[in-house]
């Protein structure tokens, strides 16, 4: 099955879930939207009162912010994948439970294995703590960072920003380091794989070729694609 079919059917069963008590206030579930081709994975913490209504993530204000952030960088919204830690709207937009990031933990892991994205992008406190456990994001924000086996670009979340204007300045210093940190994580995972198949190598019987397949996508139009 390929990556979009994956993310596809991973969001039909989001839209059905019923695992924790967000499902029965919800409108519609929010499973993620982008391009299944990307390298770049941005994760938030919940969805607000229009992206409940509509059934995408950020498309509020702080989506709106979202969306020029992105496009400072050069990038598109069609460009990354976004998502959520809960895929369903906490009530009043309160802070997601830990029982209620539990319950959506499992989605979350297989969008990011469908994926395999160069980067996660956490957008927010909560999204942080699920990959940087104890880490404050006054510290650790604009800065690459490994976690639960991924390369990861902490960020404040927009919505911080509509609140307090100094964080705006903030994230918009913090993005235009995104760039750099994503070709850093590639050259990362390039040494990492080439480490890995000379230790294959050593292991190799006499004849036997160590050359890996490289599978190479196809150039064309980036599609957003409503998982």
């Amino acid at each position: 099955m390929g990556t979009e079919a994956l993310l596809a059917a991973i969001a039909a069963e989001v839209r059905a879930c019923t695992r924790c008590p967000l499902a029965a206030r919800r409108t519609l579930a929010v499973p993620g939207e982008g391009n299944s081709q990307t390298d770049v994975l941005l994760v938030g913490e919940g969805p607000g009162a229009r992206e409940d209504a509509t059934g995408r993530p950020f498309v509020g204000p702080a989506g709106q912010l979202l969306d020029e952030l992105i496009r400072s960088i050069g990038w598109e919204r069609r460009d990354v994948v976004i998502t959520n830690v809960v895929k369903c709207r906490p009530p009043g937009n309160r802070d997601p439970e830990p029982a209620e990031i539990a319950a959506c933990g499992s989605y979350l892991d297989r969008q990011e294995a469908a994926l395999d994205p160069s980067v996660v992008v956490t957008l927010g406190r909560h999204s942080l703590q699920r990959y940087l456990p104890g880490a404050r994001i006054g510290a650790v924000h604009g800065t690459l960072r490994r976690g639960r086996g991924r390369w990861v670009f902490p960020m404040y979340h927009p919505a911080a920003a509509l609140h307090q204007a100094s964080l705006r300045d903030t994230l918009f210093r913090d993005v235009r380091g995104l760039p750099a940190a994503l070709l850093q994580a590639r050259e990362a995972i390039e040494a990492e794989r080439a480490a890995s198949v000379h230790d294959d190598t050593d292991e190799l019987l006499p004849g036997m070729s160590a050359e890996p397949d490289v599978a190479t996508a196809a150039d064309g139009e980036q599609q957003l694609t409503l998982f």
